[in-house]
Order: C-alpha cells, then structure tokens, then sequence
C-alpha cells in the first residue's frame, strides 16, 4: 500500500469521526420571539461511546521524507500508549530524546509541509517545514491556552541511515518535543476532564470563613489511553502552572498504580506513596477528579502500598465539592429590580414577582437613598444585599428580613459622574464583597469585609482599566471586564491571594490572562459554574453572542450559543440542583447553566438549554440577578 493511501485511510477515519460527532454537536438557540428553540449538546460520555480508534502504521521502505513525515504526524496522534510506532520514524537518537508529552500543538487544519524539490539521490540530510495556524496548545501538566490563529512553523530534519536494519532509509533526525494535531484529531483524541485542589486558607479570615473547598483545574488527556488512570495521576503531579498559587495539594510525592471503577459505582484507586493521615483529604481530590468522568460515583475506596487506606463516601465528598460555597438552594434563586427601584424575587411559577423582606422590597420615597439600575448584589446564602445608590457614589448594605434597614455607607466613591463611579458588587461565598470604583481621578478593586474596606492591588493591568468585576464563589479566581482609554471592553481572569490579618486583611489580583483571545468585545461576563464563564461577546466582524468559556479559555459547548446580537446582560450562577416538578427557581438542572439575559423583548431563562420568557406582569424590569 502506497504511503499517500495509508494517510487517506487514517485522515477518513478521523474526518468521519468529527463529522458524526458535528452532526449531533451543531445546533444553536436563540432569543424566544415565538417556540424555544434549543440547542442540542453532545455529551461527553456520548463522545467516549463512539470509540473511534485510531491504530499507527509503521514506515515502509523506500519512502520519501515527505511521505514519512505525513506517517510520523499521524502515528504520533494515534491511540498507542507509549509512541512505539511513532518513534520508528526516527532515528535511535532522537527516538530516545523526543519527549512526546512536553506538550500539543493545536492547528485550525491539517500540517501543512510547504511543496519542494525532492532531495537529490546522493542527499544524506533533508529539512522540511510544518506549517498551520495554531489555535491552542496543551502545556507538559495538560492544561489547555487558546491562540488566536498564531503562524505556527517548525523544522524536520531528515538523514540517510549509513548503517543498522534501517540502512539506506530515511528517518526523522530533529524534532520539535511535544505533537501537533489538528482540531478534528483533537476533539477525537483528547477530552476535557477536571483534577482538584484545595483552595489555600486566608490567613486573615476567622475561622468560619475558612473551611475547605475543592477549586477545578481544568485538562486535556488522551481519550483511550486509561483515562481513569491518567487524570489521578495528573491530579497527583500537582496543579497547573496558572492556578498552583491559590491551590494546595495532598497528594505531592504520590504515584497512581491504577484507578478504575465498577459496575457498583465505586471508584478503586491504588497508590504508592502518600500520607496515611491524610487519607481522607486525598481521598476528596480523587472522588472529584473519578467523578467528573462518570454519570455517577457512590464511594471511593484508597490504598496504599505502604499501608494505610480509607474510604469515602459520596455524601463525605459534597462537603468539599467545588460550588459548595455557591449558595445551593440560594443560590439558583433569581432577583429581579422593577423600575421603581424595589427588588423581588421570581419565583418560577407565572406568579408575580414578590417583593423581598425590609426595605429593598419597597419603593424608595423621595429624598431616600435610591438604588442605581443593576448595582444590587445577593449575598450567595440570600440573607443580606449590597446596593450602589443611583448616583454611583455610596454603597451601602441591607438584610433581606423584615424590618431591615439600609446601613450608613460601607464604601464612598469621589467620581464626579455617576457612570464613572462604584459598580459591580460581587460576593464570594465567604461573604467577601468585592467591587469596582471607577472615579478617573483614582481607580481601583476593592473588597469589603464586615466593614473593613481594603484597597486591592492589581498586577498586570498594563494601562487598563478595570470596569467591572465577578468573583468565583470560592474566592480563588476573579474575572474582570477591562478596557484601555476609550476602547473595546475585553475580558480578563485573574487569581486572588489573600494576606494580611483579622484587623488589617490585604488581597492582591495577580496573574491575568486573557481568557477569550477570539473575542474582540466583550459586553458582560458572570460565573456559570465553578470552571466555567458564561460570556457576552463579538468575535471580528460577527455579531454579539453568548459564549460558555472554561476558566482556560477553552469553549464549552461546540459551538456559541446563537441569538446573543440583542443581549444587553446577562447573570448566571454557579450554583446546581437537579431540574424537574417542584425544583427551585432557575434551575438549570446538572447538566445546564441557569442563565438570565435582556434583550429589546424583554427577560429570558435559560434552563434546561431552552429560552423562557419571563413575565413581569406589566412592571419593567431593570436589572437581574442571581445570587453572588
């Protein structure tokens, strides 16, 4: 069989794949005007069933170096373990120093070898380029970044063998480290999964505000290749690079011999190494990480080999769970604020809005303090509110219960035009407030604790400005909408570092990336789930949509969520309960992110990945929210 047939065999394969898994992945919703449409996912576990294999093929004598690197790039991209196949495109030397796990290469299409000359018939040395525009890449540790179609340009070198089995042959003398991959072999290669980690303790906080919480960090690892195995191992050899400040581990200096689960959805895993008391802790890490790849998992049972072992049982596990801290039942509660500044909450049931407790539920009176439109944050567990008054200059804070007054104001902004002043209250789920001043004379993050206001600094701004904010419910991670003079608006996602004492606490914003390259403006952002960001944006010379983005950047859904062109805002949470009669208000079930969003119709829900229109009785809403 020719070299050009082996490639067209492979390539169909992998291009039939991807184009099953676009048949059931394409579709899109848009803004209610009649029916709700919906928007058809597929699944990850309906993208494991499909169990496309794809085997290498070893060189064959007399090829050319074109034909073998075509071999080499997909042999190295098949589901082979340990790259044998791949590495008998290379000479002895350069099969034992390639390191094919120091990384992935991302291309929009397939590599491309820019046409030449064949070598000349008394040639011992050849070079070709390999060509693309990349649009990710995974690092050595498996975590994904996105790119923005950035030429991408590498060199093969190529010898004669002089001697050996090989004698006469071609092989591949100088490699770059790592693969390169397409986005169809990709998305059939590689899936997206979870390892967790302990978000690091505040040393100023009191001790109610500091029990454990896991925090995602999301991957890529090769679908068939013991996926259950790799992703504990993964967890075991620590977080990625990004996210390591704000996280700890108890699994350092730990080896994965092997983790399964059965048919009883209980998770086995065995370890070499580790604490013995802290078992129970790297037990947690586990259960997340085992659990993020199954419908279901009911417990998990720990060895060791040096001794030492526990289990841990589903109900132990969702005391640390990711999204603990969001607020549960509170947390999926909507608020909606009516144009004559009193704020109800929405109950899901075609009723009224029914105004909350004390004095956010009533009119303001003349010469009252007067909420401003969307400047009204929940607290995530629904018993207090922080508000800034319409002229953008105080902020204040209020219970929901009955009887309740506003406070003197926690925060005072010297802007001199209200849009230039305080916005974007946002708490995380240790009731910290974190909010933006953005008077031109003085910008600046804060977070306010009970009443203590502390001034946040912000590393890597470059000039930028921040406008607006959204904290994740567990206080590690921070998105902030920013923006140069009077240019585009982008997104940023940056960690939070705490310090300080009780007295005096201190935070500081470090490492900011940009989350979202492909987006050249960005209108609103707000968490829709622990490791993800529902995001209103534009792409060059496309019209606004709404985009589920991972905290890596990477896309949620395989395609945007259409119909965006007329949204003004949006909120969404963090926050799960399971769909169906009865459930609370903005459910948007396990598998779907609760989202509200205005348009020029009015209100929408998304739940269950459909449009709902949501009635305000003939009162005007002015601004949404979700708790947090």
């Amino acid at each position: 069989m020719r070299r050009t047939d082996r490639t067209a065999d492979r390539r169909a394969l992998a291009v039939g794949w991807a184009v099953l898994l676009a048949t059931a992945a394409t579709g899109c919703v848009s803004m209610p005007s009649g029916g709700a449409p919906q928007r058809l996912e597929v699944s990850q576990n309906a993208a494991d069933a499909l169990q496309v294999h794809v085997y290498p093929v070893a060189p064959h004598k007399g090829e050319t170096p074109r034909d073998l690197l075509a071999g080499f790039l997909d042999s190295s991209n098949a589901d082979q373990a340990d790259y044998d196949t791949a590495k008998q495109y290379l000479t002895a030397v350069a099969a034992q120093n390639w390191k094919p796990d120091a990384g992935v290469v991302v291309l929009a299409g397939a590599p491309n070898s820019p046409p030449g000359l064949p070598p000349a018939e008394d040639a011992v040395s050849v070079e070709l380029q390999v060509t693309g525009k990349q649009v990710a890449a995974l690092d050595a540790k498996h975590s994904y970044q996105a790119h923005s179609n950035d030429p991408y340009e590498r060199t093969f070198v190529f010898v004669k063998e002089s001697d050996g089995p090989n004698k006469g042959e071609w092989r591949i003398s100088d490699l770059p480290d790592g693969l390169i991959v397409d986005q169809t072999n990709f998305k059939n290669t590689y899936k997206p999964v979870h390892r967790y980690f302990f978000a690091q303790a505040d040393p100023s906080a009191a001790p109610s505000q500091t029990s454990p919480v896991l925090v995602p960090d999301p991957i890529y690892l090769r679908r068939r290749i013991d996926p259950l195995t790799e992703a504990a191992q993964a967890t075991a050899d620590g977080p990625s690079r990004w996210l390591g400040p704000v996280v700890t581990s108890r699994l350092d200096d730990v080896r994965v011999l092997g983790a399964s689960v059965g048919d009883n959805r209980t998770a086995t895993v065995r370890l070499e190494g580790g604490d013995p008391a802290a078992c129970k802790q790297m037990a947690q890490q586990l259960f997340q990480t085992l659990a993020d790849q199954q419908s279901k998992l009911d417990r998990l049972d720990l060895s060791m080999t040096g001794g030492g072992g526990c289990s841990l049982s589903s109900a132990e596990a969702a005391l640390v769970a990711p999204g603990v801290l969001a607020g549960t039942d509170d947390g999926v509660a909507a608020y909606i604020q009516l144009d004559d500044g009193r704020l109800t909450r929405y109950q899901d049931t075609g009723l009224d809005p029914v105004p909350v407790p004390g004095v956010l539920g009533q009119a303001p009176q003349p010469g009252q303090f007067r909420p401003g439109n969307a400047a009204v944050a929940v607290r995530r567990d629904g018993g207090a509110a922080a508000v800034v008054g319409a002229d953008g200059r105080d902020l204040v804070e209020a219970e929901l219960a009955d009887g309740a007054k506003y406070g003197e104001p926690v925060v005072h902004s010297r802007a001199p035009q209200p849009g230039q002043g305080l916005a974007s209250p946002s708490w995380d789920g240790r009731q910290d407030l974190w909010l933006v001043d953005r008077d031109p004379a003085s910008p600046k993050v804060l977070m306010v604790r009970d009443r203590t206001v502390a001034t946040v600094q912000v590393d890597g701004l470059n000039g930028q400005s921040v406008q607006s904010l959204r904290i994740s419910s567990d206080g590690t991670r921070i998105a902030l909408l920013v923006r140069r003079g009077d240019g585009p608006t982008t997104l940023l996602l940056g960690l939070v570092q705490h310090g300080g004492t009780a007295q005096q606490p201190t935070a500081r914003i470090t490492a900011l990336r940009d989350v979202a390259p492909q987006l050249t403006e960005v209108a609103a952002v707000s968490w829709g789930d622990t490791d993800q960001l529902v995001v209103l944006g534009k792409e060059a010379d496309r019209l606004q949509q709404l985009h589920f983005l991972g905290t890596d950047g990477s896309q949620s859904t395989d395609s945007p969520l259409q119909g965006g062109d007329s949204m003004t805002a949006l909120s969404a949470t963090e926050a799960r309960l399971p769909a169906g009669p009865g459930g609370p208000a903005g459910s948007g079930g396990p598998a779907g992110s609760a989202v509200l969003a205005s348009s020029e119709r009015g209100l929408s829900l998304l739940k269950d990945n459909q449009w709902h229109e949501v009635p305000t009785k003939g009162k005007t809403a002015t601004a949404f929210i979700y708790p947090g």
